[in-house]
């Protein structure tokens, strides 16, 4: 298929179902009793839904989708804009706010929702007399159920070839880190000049054997809402995970061989790993030293000798393979983006036989610019650029994007557009490098930067990232901007005192320069959670939230 002469993501996803068996296994939700559908089972049902809200829309309205992961998600995307509407997806873990200003903001005149309790958290935004409502079960309102949208004989079976790669294919909002999400118009082109990126990189995962894909990242993020097309391409076969909770036992059943998710999923997976690791003792807890020593060597592209070839291949039976077993044993890849990952977690992962590739992306370009080749991995890069895209570093170093994957704009915010995108080049905000070979590295978030009263610029999500890897501290901010030195929030392990984090964060410090160091925090024991607002859908700090609502706490340590 050639990706670059497609016109529109619904005709990506017509022209791969003529390729594959209509009986091949497509979708399937983990949740206990769900059904198995095969791409037959989805094209018709796209069909059918697709030509129910043609009746019901006008070409280029928004329709929102508020849903969990699960078939009917992938169904309703395409079938939006198959009937010429602009899918708008949004978390299902967004605040009262957040939907009141989404739906004000796009006025969808459809909304696609699951069930009643997702209904609810936007029920008073809801004009019943003027917006449709399909849903996936029974709801408290009038609405269109699927099933009995699926169960009508009269339905058109059109693909439709109105659409253009410059149009708008959906409407993504940022998951707000700072006041209100911006609506970020990606275009039909822009996800398939991503797409025909990524593929270019999953060439080496996906040449053995049909790909198996778990999703558990929400498709309403932009990284998942452009990885279900990729799916498609690669004709893979989708499992769509129970919760996060039940994400390990669900790799059991799925045995994934390509899994994307964000730096706090690989944070948390290395912490339980390693804690286990540390209980070792003798043979074992000497193979498991030998097994990351070794496999750091290899990463590093360090030659073994004779018997450090034969201790790695111990070390890969005994070890890795078991490790891998854990995690389904078909895993050729986790793929990690949404945010920097820790250098020594990176490390550390495709050390233990769990090939771990960072890459790097922002909603605003579709959503992936770069990321690590499976044969040529640096974990302190994100790998080298997609040759769909262009890449450069400004004066000041900050990373700037130039190409089709580029968004359209931010939605009923034009100045704010023409701050980010000058001359065609999209300003990230991140600061970044290029190493000798073309590989790019992320320094620093450039809106994130703690400037401190000495005029030193100090990265402060390095230093949490550093704090984080300590088995007892869970969660941490770090605090400094315009001070004359940082503190830190250290959420910590329960049974942890306030004098265990202070001897943690002394050793810590040793290895900090001056200006890094922590010279006070202070021990909260509520968790920062996507609940209380303190994190972002994909795990990110709300710096914002966080200050405000401990901004007394922070200034006390003055």
């Amino acid at each position: 298929m050639e990706i670059n002469k497609l016109n529109s993501l619904v005709e990506l996803y017509f022209k791969k179902c003529e390729e594959v068996d209509p009986k091949r296994p497509f979708l399937k939700w983990l949740k206990p009793g769900k059904p198995t559908y095969s791409w037959g089972d989805i094209k018709e049902r796209i069909f059918k839904l697709s030509s129910k809200i043609q009746s019901l829309i006008k070409e280029g309205d928004r329709c929102l989708i508020l849903s969990e992961n699960r078939p009917y998600w992938l169904m309703a995307d395409i079938a939006v804009m198959n009937a010429g509407g602009i899918s708008v997806p949004i978390f299902t873990t967004y605040s009262a706010n957040d939907y009141e200003y989404i739906l004000n903001d796009c006025k969808p005149s459809l909304i696609i929702v699951s069930n009643n309790d997702q209904f609810k958290k936007i029920k008073k935004y809801v004009n019943l007399s003027e917006q449709k409502i399909i849903s996936f079960e029974e709801i408290d309102v009038n609405s269109l159920l699927i099933q009995n949208i699926l169960n009508e004989e009269n339905y058109k079976k059109e693909i439709n070839n109105k659409l253009k790669r410059n149009m708008p294919a959906c409407i993504i909002y940022t998951s707000g880190t700072s006041g209100n999400p911006k609506g970020v118009i990606l275009s039909h082109g822009g996800i398939l000049s991503n797409c025909e990126g990524a593929v270019e990189l999953l060439k080496t995962l996906t040449k053995k054997k049909d790909p198996i894909f778990l999703t558990w990242l929400p498709l309403s993020h932009s990284y998942e809402h452009t990885v279900q097309f990729i799916q498609i391409i690669v004709g893979a076969k989708v499992f769509y995970a129970e919760s996060l909770e039940k994400l390990i036992s669900n790799m059991g059943v799925a045995k994934p061989t390509i899994m994307t998710a964000v730096p706090r999923f690989y944070q948390n997976l290395y912490t339980k790993i390693n804690m286990n690791f540390e209980k070792q003792k003798g043979f074992k807890k000497k193979l498991i030293n030998q097994t990351l020593n070794l496999g750091k060597k290899i990463l590093r592209k360090k030659k073994l000798n004779l018997s450090e070839k034969i201790v790695n291949f111990l070390c890969g039976k005994l070890v890795r393979k078991k490790i891998r077993n854990q995690f389904g044993g078909n895993l050729q890849a986790f793929v990690s983006g949404g945010g920097a990952l820790d250098q020594n977690i990176g490390e550390f992962l495709n050390a233990i036989g769990l090939p771990t590739l960072q890459g790097y992306g922002l909603t605003e370009a579709s959503p992936v610019v770069s990321c690590n080749l499976p044969d040529l991995v640096k974990v302190e890069s994100v790998g080298p650029p997609f040759r769909t895209n262009k890449v450069k570093i400004a004066d000041d170093g900050e990373i700037l994007i130039k190409g089709e994957n580029v968004m359209l704009g931010y939605w009923n915010l034009k100045e704010e557009t023409e701050k980010v995108i000058r001359d065609g080049w999209l300003h990230t905000g991140d600061i970044g490098e290029f190493d000798h070979n073309n590989f790019l590295k992320i320094t620093d978030r450039k809106k994130d930067i703690i400037v401190n009263l000495g005029g030193d610029n100090i990265s402060p999500s390095k230093i949490e990232n550093i704090l984080c890897l300590n088995e007892f501290i869970k969660q941490s901010y770090v605090y400094g901007d315009k001070k004359n030195y940082l503190v830190a929030i250290i959420v910590a392990e329960k049974e942890i005192n306030k004098e265990k984090i202070k001897l943690i964060i002394e050793n810590i410090n040793k290895n900090l320069t001056l200006i890094e160091k922590i010279k006070k925090f202070v021990l909260i024991n509520e968790e920062f959670t996507i609940e209380n607002g303190m994190l972002t859908p994909t795990l990110k700090l709300k710096r914002k939230e966080i200050v405000k609502n401990y901004k007394h706490q922070l200034e006390n340590l003055y």
